[in-house]
């Protein structure tokens, strides 16, 4: 099985291709887990899947100029929008799935860093509803 080096990977946030500022995606899921244990159990504990949930994870260079990623951003604040992110950004198949869904873009850090530091954002956002895997 190959390995695999993240060189080119693909997000879009609401119709916007943001590979280009991005520098760390790291999408999530998990499902709750429910104890359903009884008696009957005889001492082992039983489990059955609940919710699902996911988080996007970002962390992007940022850029003030006029139709850039903070002026792209500012706006959704508090809105849900879609999202899709690729391991690579070349067209999706079965060795390049794609995962979308939609986000909370609960909060948004405009300014962030010590002196010498690049400009950078870190955010991460709760998905809303489900997300799929594609390959076609």
């Amino acid at each position: 099985m190959p390995h695999m080096v993240l060189l080119a990977a693909y997000l879009n946030l609401n119709s916007n291709d943001l590979s280009d500022h991005a520098r760390k995606i790291e999408l999530s899921v998990e499902v709750e887990e429910k104890d359903v244990t009884t008696y009957a159990s005889l001492g082992w504990k039983e489990v059955l899947g609940g919710l699902k949930s996911g988080e996007l994870g970002l962390e992007f260079l940022q850029d003030v100029a006029a139709t850039e990623l903070d002026s792209i951003m500012w706006p959704l604040l508090g809105t849900v929008v879609p999202f899709i992110a690729k391991l690579d950004n070349s067209t999706t198949t079965t060795s390049n799935p794609a995962y979308s869904g939609n986000v909370l873009i609960k909060g948004w850090n405009p300014i962030q860093g010590s002196v010498g530091d690049e400009a950078s954002v870190g955010v991460t956002y709760p998905t809303s509803g489900a997300v799929t895997r594609t390959t076609a």
